[in-house]
């Protein structure tokens, strides 16, 4: 028995067409670019890509959507987790480093 006042909705199938700014094709064609092989995704070359690649659709997204606060708080945490890896691999091997910063344009 329903409670007083609630209704069943109906449910449509509503087509949504959803380019997806982050296919397949173009995670291979990122990792084998900066990766080893278009099927290394854990080298921090490639993981950094994916992420610089990521926050700049987040950023282009906001910039039409500034009221969007999940996406600026996924934003905030992507930049965290792309700054780690970009920490580690600077300690690690600052040359690798340096060579990917430049690939990318990250800094000025």
């Amino acid at each position: 028995m329903r409670a007083a006042g609630f209704r069943k909705m109906p449910i449509f199938n509503i087509l949504i067409i959803n380019i997806m700014y982050l296919d397949h094709e173009k995670k291979k064609e990122i990792f084998g670019q900066y990766g080893q092989s278009t099927t290394d995704t854990g080298s921090v070359e490639s993981q950094v890509a994916l992420f610089t690649y990521r926050i700049k659709h987040l950023t282009e997204h906001l910039k039409q959507n500034h009221k969007d606060h999940v996406t600026a708080r996924s934003l905030t945490m992507m930049v965290g987790k792309r700054r780690k890896l970009l920490k580690y691999l600077y300690n690690k091997d600052i040359n690798r480093y340096r060579a990917l910063i430049k690939a990318l344009g990250l800094r000025k």
